[in-house]
C-alpha cells in the first residue's frame, strides 16, 4: 500500500474516531399506554398521564383514537377505526395535536370521510392545510345581521318560510317524508349563485348516499359540492366527529369571505352514536339515556353557523340540520333541543306526504325567525297575504269536511286556498327561478289563478314560468337588484299573467 493511501485511511479512521467521542446520544422521553379494554367504538387505556382532553392518540396499525374520558387510572379512547383489528395489550401512543381535517379548493366535487380519505375513486385527497374540527363559534361582535336571501328554489320555502345566508333553519319530519329532497333541492338551486355547498352524510345507508351522489353529479351540483361520508357500518366514533370536520371544511371558505350552505344528514344518528359511546364509557345517562350534555354537542356545532362581519371578510355559513321524528312527535327530546337552537324549523307533514302534496311542507307548524328580513322586496310584497289566506283555507276546508252549507264568500276562500296549495306542489329536483316564483305569486295574490280548474293549474303554471321572458329587461333587474316592486313594475307583470291565464280559464 503506498504512503499516501495509508495516510488516507489513517486520517479517516482519526475523524470516526472524534465524531464518535464527541456524540451523545439525545434522550427524549415519551408517554406511552396500554390497552386493557375493548368494546365496539371504544376503548379503555391504562398510562399516558400527561393526555389532554380531545387529543388524538396513536394506535396499533397506524389507526387513530379520540381520549375522550380522562380518569384517575384509565383513559377512555373514542375510536376512528375498526375495533376487531386492536388487541388487549397494544401500545397506544400521544400524538401532541386534536383530531384534524383537510381543507381548501382541491376538497370541492370530492367524496371523502371524516378523516379526510377519498371515497370516491379518483385518486389521493390534495390538500394545502388542515384544520381542527373542534372550533370556537365567532363572538357576538364578529357577527353581522341576516339579511340577503338564500334561495332553495321551492316556492313554499322562499315565499311562506325564507332561509337567509348565515341562517340555521331545522328540517324535521318522520321518515320517508322527503326531508334530504327538500335539502338537496336547496344545493341543486346553488348553482351560478357563487355558494359552495357542503353535504354532510352521518350514519346513512350506502344505498342511499350513492343515490344522492348520484343524484348531485346529475344535476352538475358536484362541482361546487364536498360530500363528507359516515357510513351506518362505520364506527361511531366516526359518526361522532362526521359533522364537525364537514362544519370545518365549510368554515374554511367561510373565513375566505365565500358563502357556503352545509346540510347535516342527520343529526339523529349522530345523537344515537354519541350516546351509546357515553353508555360504553359508562357516563351517566338522562333522559332516553342520551348523556347530561347531549345539548351542547348540537349547540357548540350549529353556533360556527353565521354571518360574519365585513372586516373579518363577509363570509356567511348555512346550516340545515336534518331530524327524524317519530309518529309526528316534535316534543321529543332531540327536536325540542334542536328547535331551540335554530332560527327556524321546515316541519315535513306525513298526512300531506301521502295526499300527494309534496314538498310536505306544514306551513302552520313551520317558521322562519328571520323571517322577511332575508327575502326579496318583490317577495315581501307578493308574499305578505299568502300565508293568512292559506292558514284560513286549511281551517275552513276541516270545517267543510263535516258537510256545512258554506256561504258565498266562504266557497270563494276555500277556492282560492285549493289554488294556493295546487302552485306551492313542486316536482323534486325541480328548483323554480327567483323571477318565475315572482310572477306566479303575484298571480296567486291577485286571485288570477281562482277560475282556473284544478285540472289545469298545472298547465296554466308552467305557461306563466315561459312567459317570465315576455317582462321587460328593466324590470327583471330591478326586482333581482333588491329593489321595491312599484305600481308601474306590478302591473306590467299582472298584464303579463292575465294575458297568459285567460287561455285556461
Amino acid at each position: 500500500m503506498s504512503d499516501n493511501l495509508r495516510d488516507t485511511y489513517k486520517n479517516t479512521f482519526a475523524e470516526v474516531d472524534r465524531k464518535l467521542e464527541a456524540f451523545a446520544p439525545q434522550m427524549k422521553p415519551q408517554e406511552v399506554g396500554m390497552i386493557t379494554t375493548i368494546s365496539n367504538g371504544i376503548a379503555k387505556v391504562s398510562g399516558l398521564p400527561g393526555v389532554f382532553s380531545e387529543e388524538m392518540v396513536k394506535l396499533p396499525g397506524n389507526s387513530f383514537g379520540i381520549a375522550l374520558n380522562i380518569d384517575e387510572n384509565e383513559i377512555g379512547i373514542v375510536l376512528l377505526c375498526d375495533y376487531q383489528n386492536l388487541n388487549v395489550g397494544g401500545v397506544v401512543e400521544r400524538t401532541g395535536r386534536v383530531m384534524d381535517v383537510p381543507v381548501g379548493d382541491e376538497l370541492i366535487g370530492r367524496v371523502i370521510n371524516p378523516l379526510g380519505m377519498p371515497l370516491d375513486n379518483q385518486g389521493p385527497v390534495i390538500f394545502k392545510d388542515r384544520l381542527p374540527i373542534e372550533c370556537a363559534a365567532p363572538q357576538i361582535v364578529d357577527r353581522e345581521p341576516v339579511t340577503v336571501p338564500l334561495q332553495t328554489g321551492l316556492k313554499v320555502i322562499d315565499a311562506l318560510i325564507p332561509i337567509g345566508r348565515g341562517q340555521r333553519e331545522l328540517i324535521l319530519g318522520d321518515r320517508q317524508t322527503g326531508k334530504t329532497a327538500i335539502a338537496l333541492d336547496a344545493i341543486i338551486n346553488q348553482r351560478d349563485q357563487n355558494v359552495i355547498c357542503v353535504y354532510c352524510a352521518i350514519g346513512q345507508r350506502t344505498a342511499g348516499i350513492a343515490q344522492v351522489i348520484a343524484n348531485l353529479h346529475e344535476k352538475g351540483a358536484m362541482d361546487y359540492t364536498i360530500v363528507v361520508v359516515s357510513e351506518g357500518n362505520d364506527s361511531p366514533g366516526l359518526q361522532y366527529i362526521a359533522p364537525y370536520a364537514a362544519t370545518s371544511i365549510a368554515e374554511y371558505f367561510m373565513k375566505k369571505g365565500r358563502d357556503v350552505l352545509i346540510v347535516y344528514d342527520d343529526l339523529t344518528h349522530h345523537a344515537r352514536a354519541y350516546r351509546e359511546l357515553s353508555l360504553l364509557l359508562r357516563r351517566p345517562p338522562g333522559r332516553e339515556a342520551f348523556p347530561g350534555d347531549i345539548f351542547y354537542i348540537h349547540s357548540r356545532l350549529l353556533e360556527r353557523a353565521t354571518h360574519l362581519s365585513k372586516e373579518l371578510g363577509g363570509g356567511s355559513l348555512t346550516a340545515l340540520p336534518i331530524i327524524e321524528t317519530e309518529a309526528q312527535n316534535i316534543a321529543a327530546y332531540i327536536p325540542t333541543n334542536l328547535i331551540s337552537i335554530t332560527d327556524g324549523q321546515i316541519y315535513l307533514s306525513p298526512t300531506l306526504f301521502e295526499l300527494g302534496i309534496l314538498p310536505a311542507v306544514d306551513v302552520n307548524k313551520s317558521v322562519s325567525r328571520v323571517g322577511g328580513k332575508a327575502q326579496l322586496a318583490a317577495y315581501r310584497a307578493v308574499s305578505g297575504s299568502l300565508k293568512l289566506a292559506y292558514a284560513q283555507f286549511e281551517e275552513l276546508e276541516a270545517f267543510a269536511r263535516f258537510g256545512t252549507r258554506l256561504d258565498s264568500n266562504t266557497r270563494e276562500i276555500i277556492e282560492h286556498g285549493r289554488r294556493i296549495r295546487a302552485c306551492l306542489k313542486q316536482p323534486i329536483h325541480e328548483p323554480m327561478p327567483v323571477l318565475e316564483q315572482i310572477i306566479i305569486l303575484l298571480a296567486l295574490s291577485e286571485k288570477l289563478f281562482d277560475n282556473v280548474p284544478l285540472h289545469n293549474m298545472q298547465v296554466s303554471e308552467r305557461s306563466l314560468r315561459e312567459a317570465v321572458a315576455q317582462i321587460p329587461a328593466d324590470v327583471r333587474q330591478r326586482i333581482l337588484s333588491n329593489n321595491i316592486l312599484n305600481d308601474a313594475d306590478r302591473k306590467i307583470i299582472i298584464g303579463v299573467a292575465e294575458k297568459t291565464i285567460e287561455h285556461f280559464t
